[in-house]
């Protein structure tokens, strides 16, 4: 069993204003990913670790980079944004990560992530609209950023298992 990874993550305040408690959570989540991942190899990453499913890690690093992606570049800035990992709007393409490796997926991931920053800091409120082209309406940024947290909360709890799959680390 490999020990725990050093835990690098700021928890959330207990009392802020909106805008920065919906920013502190989702930071939270983003580094519990990056945390799952933390010291595993390009392999283990993509370590198929609870058959027959073929989830992996880096699938999930993948996967999140699209929801990133998809929810604040292609809503907020550009709809046509192409996929980064598909010609066409398709989300289990990331997932298959067998090509790929922990410096592409996570250089890809990291630069989204920075780029969903930048939207967020850039918008005036949370009410600022932007336009969901696979739902062909509109949505606030509050809707975007609780969807991705609740995105990143689900896949965490995977990211959980399947780390737990490839070495016995469990927790945080």
């Amino acid at each position: 069993m490999t020990a725990t990874p050093v835990d690098p993550r700021i928890g959330p305040p207990n009392f802020a204003t909106e805008r920065d408690m919906l920013r502190a959570f989702l930071d939270y989540h983003r580094a519990t990913l990056a945390l799952k991942c933390e010291g595993l190899t390009d392999d283990e990453l993509r370590r198929q670790s609870s058959p027959p499913s073929t989830l992996t890690l880096l699938g999930l690093v993948r996967h999140l980079a699209e929801v990133e992606r998809t929810w604040f570049q292609r809503v907020f800035v550009d709809n046509d944004a192409p996929m980064l990992w598909s010609g066409t709007v398709d989300f289990q393409a990331a997932y298959d990560a067998s090509g790929s490796s922990r410096a592409e997926a996570f250089a890809a991931w990291e630069a989204e992530v920075e780029n969903s920053r930048r939207v967020e800091r850039e918008a005036e409120s949370l009410d600022q609209a932007g336009y969901q082209p696979r739902w062909e309406e509109e949505v606030s940024l509050r809707m975007v950023m609780i969807h991705v947290l609740l995105e990143y909360a689900r896949h965490n709890g995977h990211a959980d298992f399947l780390r737990e799959g490839i070495d016995g680390v469990v927790g945080a």
